[in-house]
């Protein structure tokens, strides 16, 4: 029987913090960016993740498009290694992503990992917290996966923890998870595939 992780992408797998940061101008617009991205998701959550970023850039009086950029955004260093590694060990990879399918996609041929399977919000009209991620992961395999792995607490810990999906919280801002409590923790994917065996 097939074991499924899923992962979130941007803060997870691609460098989210240093790639809008470039985008946007400055880290505090960065700060600012962070805390009204969810507000428009909620407003609308059928308006695509392209068209999400460019209304948080025009509230910011920033005058470019960030979304143009995010295909050029880092990967991780150590995550094609711990992919690889994991899917040696018989895992099946996939992602539950906020974007659009074309975002996702490039970052995916940046990673260079083969995904067996990838959801994006465009597609579903649904933005993580919510659940339907998780819920089209399910309609499609026939089951929720067997972890999920995942920066942040907000948009995936919690509601992974709330499913009973074991997760792993990568904590690559050295954050206090609060009264979250993930599965386990690491601070990079260094190592992952013995923490995803052992749960």
């Amino acid at each position: 029987m097939a074991r499924w992780v899923t992962f979130d992408c941007y803060g997870t797998l691609v460098d989210w913090n240093a790639g809008l940061a470039g985008a946007l101008g400055s880290d505090e617009l960065l700060q600012r960016y962070h805390e009204l991205e969810p507000q428009i998701q909620a407003e609308d959550p059928s308006r695509s993740y392209r068209e999400v970023m460019r209304e948080a850039a025009r509230r910011l009086g920033v005058d470019a498009d960030p979304a143009e950029t995010l295909p050029r955004w880092p990967v991780f260093p150590e995550v094609p290694a711990a992919l690889e590694e994991a899917r040696s060990r018989g895992w099946r990879l996939g992602i539950l992503s906020n974007t659009d399918r074309g975002l996702l996609d490039a970052s995916m041929d940046a990673i260079g990992v083969p995904f067996d399977l990838s959801i994006v919000a465009s597609e579903i009209s649904s933005y993580k917290p919510a659940e339907r991620h998780w819920r089209a992961f399910e309609q499609a395999t026939g089951a929720l996966p067997d972890a999920h792995v995942a920066q942040s607490l907000f948009h995936d810990i919690a509601t992974a923890n709330a499913l009973g999906i074991p997760n792993v919280w990568i904590n690559r801002l050295g954050e206090d998870a609060g009264e979250t409590r993930p599965t386990a923790e690491r601070p990079d994917l260094n190592g992952l595939a013995d923490v995803l065996d052992e749960l």
